[in-house]
């Protein structure tokens, strides 16, 4: 299979002169969850560009955002352990056998870290005289100005941008435009890593598929889904939907009151009803999971319930999966069995006690030998190695998989109908620009930071 162009205009890292500069690299290594990582696959897919940097002479600076440690109604920033970079520096030592040191700075109580002060100075002279592997930056929303507006941002993109000669990119999944993926770009000769580069193209497959073309999409918010899932609905031959996405459309065609599903997302869903009359894209799954609470699957408390019982005016308890015996019936498995790409951005049940319907999804979309199958998020590909840990070791490197590193990203780019459009990738996009900022520039931003070695 063909691997598909990328835009012209877009920055490669290939094409950059990384011989004895200092590169900063953005990365998204959000797979940490209470100190831990859960899962590595964020980490392994970045190192090709990391060791790329370093066998071409580069020395690097990376940087990464854990979680949400600001709260967006007070706008404070708490900087909590469980959000550190310190298992992934951890892991990258432990993998790479080489040495990378973590600064740190003052933080405050509210603000997390103000800024980056000159104390980073001597990590930077010790990174030049290779007595590191490498730096890493603290977590990125640790950061007073990475999602801030104003000067506390201008002012830390010129810090991110004093440290360093080249800026790289290879966080596609960091799709928003924040200091750290977007604003530093102005400021220095930015580049797409390999990573980027790899999802870009292989949104191509999705933007343009080889047909029949198969979704499957689930989410535990209607609202947050809405344009996404319609852009989705008019580029596929056919729908699967799963999670309250699905709850929801049943609500609204069947006249049925399911537990915990507000009338907001039935009112919407409505809408989508009355699309799929003309559609008829959506395949509905015929057996579900109902249970009377949400706190554990307890016997006596959970069975299955199918479509053909649902009557105008029944109201259910929580339903919390997909029956497994809905991805053999007879229709279901013949659109998954026909299609020849398939896109899942999907976790089918309420994790972790109802996880049988995304299981037995997985297994399903396998037995199709011929389609290219591709996954998009980090919950639906958590829920893949979880639930099939065989299978999912088995086709990490089969080329009929592709696993996107960030599930918003990608349905952002869906959306849009382009990644190009995403800020983060169009900052790249060099077309008129010149390689960077002019000499002049680059003194404004070494006087006034006074962190460069």
């Amino acid at each position: 299979m063909e691997m598909y162009a990328l835009d012209p205009g877009l920055a490669l890292i290939q094409n950059a002169d990384l011989d004895g500069k200092v590169v900063l690299v953005r990365f998204d290594h959000n797979v940490v969850k209470d100190g831990e990582i859960k899962d590595p696959y964020r980490i392994d897919s970045t190192l090709g560009t990391l060791y790329n940097i370093v066998e071409r002479g580069g020395r690097p600076i990376l940087m990464t955002h854990i979680g949400r440690p600001g709260d967006k109604k007070t706008g404070e920033i708490k900087c909590r352990p469980g959000e550190s970079v310190e298992p992934i520096v951890g892991y990258l030592e432990h993998k790479l056998h080489a040495k990378f040191r973590i600064p740190k700075f003052h933080i405050d109580p509210k603000l997390g870290i103000t800024g980056i002060d000159t104390s980073i100075n001597l990590a930077i002279k010790e990174l030049r005289e290779r007595k590191t592997g490498g730096i890493y930056l603290p977590n990125t929303r640790w950061f007073q100005g990475e999602e801030a507006e104003g000067e506390a941002r201008e002012s830390f993109a010129l810090q991110l941008a004093g440290l360093a000669d080249i800026y790289i990119n290879d966080a596609f999944g960091s799709w928003q435009a924040h200091a750290s993926t977007y604003d530093v770009t102005k400021y220095l000769p930015s580049y797409a890593g390999f990573l980027m580069q790899k999802e870009i193209a292989n949104l191509g497959y999705v933007l343009n598929p080889e047909r029949p073309f198969l979704a499957v999409i689930a989410g535990a918010k209607y609202d947050t889904k809405i344009k996404p899932l319609y852009a989705i609905y008019d580029k596929v031959d056919k729908l699967i939907l799963g999670g309250v996405i699905y709850n929801a459309f049943l609500c609204a065609k069947y006249g049925v009151s399911i537990e915990g599903v507000s009338d907001k997302d039935v009112d919407l869903a409505q809408e989508l009803v009355e699309k799929d009359k003309a559609g008829r894209k959506i395949v509905e799954l015929p057996c579900l999971v109902e249970s009377d609470t949400m706190e554990g699957k307890f016997e006596g408390k959970y069975r299955t319930v199918c479509i053909r019982d649902f009557k105008e005016g029944n109201r259910y308890k929580y339903m919390l999966d997909i029956d497994p015996s809905s991805f053999v019936d007879r229709l279901v498995a013949e659109n998954i069995l026909g299609a020849r790409t398939i896109f899942v951005n999907a976790v089918m049940g309420f994790t972790p006690y109802f996880a049988a319907g995304s299981a037995a999804l997985d297994s399903e979309i396998d037995h199709n030998r011929v389609a290219l199958k591709m996954y998009g998020g980090g919950d639906t590909l958590q829920e893949f190695k979880d639930l099939c840990p065989g299978l999912y070791l088995s086709v990490l490197d089969n080329t009929q998989y592709y696993f996107f590193t960030g599930g918003g990203a990608v349905l952002t780019a869906i959306e849009q109908g382009s990644p190009y459009g995403l800020k983060p990738v169009q900052a790249l996009l060099r077309k008129d620009k010149t390689e960077g900022p002019a000499p002049r520039q680059l003194e404004t931003i070494d006087d006034k930071l006074q962190t460069r070695i």
